[in-house]
């Protein structure tokens, strides 16, 4: 799945944070809208960028507001 479709279902459900799983339906991770925002703004940024890409990549420092 490419950020951009995650960012896209993300919004459509009105959720901040997407499970991750395996092929096995087993839990590997979540990610945040915020941390994903984060890569989409990067320079190194392109549409064909993919959350194995990313979540390979050092996670994103994301200030977070109470």
């Amino acid at each position: 799945m490419t950020v951009e479709v995650a960012l896209s279902i993300m919004a459509g459900a009105g959720v901040e944070h997407l499970l991750l799983c395996d092929g096995d339906d087993e839990r590997t991770g979540s990610v945040t809208r915020a941390e994903l925002a984060v890569h989409r703004d990067s320079s190194a940024y392109t549409d064909r960028v993919r959350l194995r890409d990313v979540l390979c990549a050092p996670r994103p420092v994301v200030a977070r507001h109470r």
